[in-house]
């Protein structure tokens, strides 16, 4: 390992700014005394990124990207996989495993292009976005170098965490709430939580835990009429209401949110090989699922819609394990994008 270590010389970090990462690129520096540069992605995420500059300065860090990603997000990464209206389980609408390919190619890029000789990321050994950081950047670059942390370090507490952090002089964020118990992704098509008490199945979870949606039992009484317009089977316009992609998605956000639409609460199969529960937010795409089915019912061939039907378990769960840029998922791509020429037309939801 020391001589594997020795052989980095520059290392482009996925950096949040918050605790973990903020440990991750000082362990990085230390560990294999390299350099970092940083690199955050604005994917709608709604959390203040002004002090991740600043503190990745205060680390040394020379090179810090910090970039706004919410258009392409939703128009090539969102938009495509709604029109294959694709669920993992029957229910899960993806928004945690759609982010990642994105930010693991603009990770890839930054890294190229800064000379460095690896990438790292700070998603943690027992889940799922190891695998997908992992897969997107050795499908986009075969002979890149991936520095896993939580796979290497022994830091596997929070305490160890928190003592290392204090150690090394890093700033830990106080929550006058205390924060929230719960591991949280955030972005501009859904909120997830896990961990905490919801690791008990038989747990219900407390109002409390959703920060996006009204509680169904709280919305109000009277229902609201929206019209939404597709071309290709992308959402256009909201209410008449030219938009962009993003613009549209935050449009229905706003209007699912305020009428308590999108929770889930999902025990799902992971990739690798464990059960999690999780609950999720997915107000404005709820709505654009629907909306884009309705639409489908009268432009496409009964075949095509069952065809479609058919494919789309096998391109969720590709999307779910993080192939986004195989073969076969761009495979499916090319189908269900023809399919969606003749997807044109408004659609009325209450």
């Amino acid at each position: 390992m020391a001589s594997n270590r020795t052989a980095v010389r520059k290392v482009a970090l996925a950096y949040s700014g918050g605790l973990d990462t903020s440990v991750i690129l000082k362990w990085l520096q230390d560990t294999y005394g390299c350099e970092v540069v940083t690199f955050t992605a604005d994917i709608g995420q709604g959390e203040e990124l002004q002090h991740v500059r600043p503190k990745a300065l205060s680390l040394g860090v020379r090179q810090i990207f910090i970039e706004n990603l919410c258009e392409e997000f939703v128009r090539d990464f969102v938009f495509p996989m709604f029109r294959a209206n694709a669920l993992y389980e029957g229910e899960y609408l993806l928004g945690t495993s759609i982010a990642r390919p994105l930010i693991a190619r603009r990770l890839v890029d930054i890294a190229r292009e800064t000379g460095c000789d690896a990438i790292a990321h700070g998603a943690t050994g027992k889940g799922n976005d190891q695998v997908r950081f992992e897969l997107g950047a050795y499908a986009l670059w075969p002979e890149v170098k991936v520095i896993a942390p939580w796979r290497e370090w022994n830091l596997n507490s929070r305490e160890k965490l928190l003592a290392y952090a204090r150690s090394h002089g890093i700033p830990i964020a106080k929550n006058k709430d205390g924060g929230s118990p719960y591991s949280m992704d955030a972005n501009a098509l859904h909120i997830s939580y896990e961990g905490g008490g919801l690791e008990d199945p038989w747990w219900c979870p407390p109002d409390d835990i959703w920060r996006w949606t009204v509680n169904p039992e709280d919305a109000p009484d009277d229902a609201e009429i929206v019209t939404v317009e597709f071309e290709e089977g992308d959402v256009c316009s909201v209410n008449g209401r030219r938009m962009t992609p993003f613009e549209a998605l935050d449009a229905l956000n706003q209007l699912g949110a305020k009428h308590g639409v999108g929770r889930l609460d999902l025990v799902e199969n992971r990739y690798v090989g464990m059960k999690s529960r999780g609950c999720y937010e997915t107000p404005g795409g709820t709505i654009l699922l629907k909306g884009h089915r309705a639409i489908e019912s009268l432009t496409l061939d009964r075949e095509q819609a069952h065809l479609k039907d058919e494919l789309m378990p096998r391109y969720a769960t590709l999307i779910y394990d993080g192939y986004w840029w195989s073969p076969e998922r761009r495979a499916l791509q090319a189908l269900i994008d023809d399919t969606q020429r003749r997807v044109n037309g408004e659609v009325r939801l209450k």
